[in-house]
């Protein structure tokens, strides 16, 4: 369940481990592909955020390497991001996470007003 377009892999679906051959190939492909550099892993369409797409992860990112490249994960979903810091594959593997369309979550958080009603003490 991949295309890709020159660097670029859109993986979709829950990944079983069958799966996770043919994606190293491509990731590889990818990476010794006209543009070289890194291979971007789009995973917005990956529905599952379980042990079994950690693994596929970290092996896509075992190929990237040993093609001398990285990948970058785009778009997972909060529960994969979630998941993949909790088991530290992104701090471990210096993963790269591109999050498209969710710039608030970058933002710094907005100033806390706190209403203040008549007869409370001052601090």
């Amino acid at each position: 369940m991949a295309a890709f377009e020159e660097n670029l892999i859109r993986i979709a679906g829950p990944l079983g481990p069958g799966e996770v051959p043919h994606l190293c190939e491509r990731v590889a492909a990818a990476r010794h592909g006209p543009d070289g550099g890194d291979v971007i892993c789009d995973v917005a369409a990956v529905t599952t955020a379980d042990l079994a797409t950690v693994d596929a992860v970290a092996r896509l990112h075992l190929a990237a390497r040993r093609a001398g490249g990285r990948i970058r994960l785009r778009n997972p979903t909060p529960a994969l991001l979630a998941l993949l810091g909790l088991v530290g594959l992104v701090e471990l593997l210096g993963l790269v996470v591109e999050m498209e369309g969710h710039a608030e979550q970058r933002e710094p958080p907005g100033r806390v007003q706190e209403a203040v009603e008549a007869g409370d003490p001052a601090l």
